[in-house]
């Protein structure tokens, strides 16, 4: 792999994690909303990566620069952001606006917990991709200092 496909693969990565930071976060806004506009309780919602292919110029390229290497994927792309199919938590609010006939209120199914792990992960390996780049434009920096 060169340098420069190091800024392209870190900065996919870069904006992935940023979209998983924004969808835990959603999550975590909504962690007690009863009603979204389809009547139903909110639903957790999940991000899914997948491998995003090297573009044909950045596969030729790659060929000519660093024999071998023209197979290497291109990054991270989102697939998808799927909605949690596990069941809402019921509990018993017979005052509440949206209890049904029995006084249950359908809450989402949401561990705030497990979302902070999940933000704290997304951040870190956001600032695991940044410290690449970086690096990558410091051994760049230093390349360039020495041919002059």
């Amino acid at each position: 792999m060169n340098l420069f496909g190091l800024f392209q693969i870190s900065g996919s990565a870069l904006a992935a994690e940023r979209l998983r930071a924004e969808v835990v976060t959603t999550n975590l806004a909504n962690v007690e909303s009863t009603r979204t506009a389809d009547g139903q309780p909110y639903r957790r919602r999940m991000v899914i990566f997948s491998s995003k292919p090297s573009s044909p110029f950045q596969l030729r390229m790659a060929s000519l620069l660093a024999p071998g290497t023209a197979d290497e994927a291109g990054g991270v792309r989102v697939s998808a952001i799927v909605t949690d199919s596990t069941p809402p938590l019921r509990r018993y609010e017979p005052g509440h606006p949206d209890a049904d006939a029995n006084g249950y209120v359908s809450y989402p199914a949401i561990n705030p917990a497990q979302e902070m792990v999940d933000l704290m992960e997304a951040e870190r390996a956001y600032e695991l991709n940044a410290s690449a780049v970086q690096a990558a434009k410091q051994m760049i920096q230093q390349s360039l200092q020495i041919l002059r």
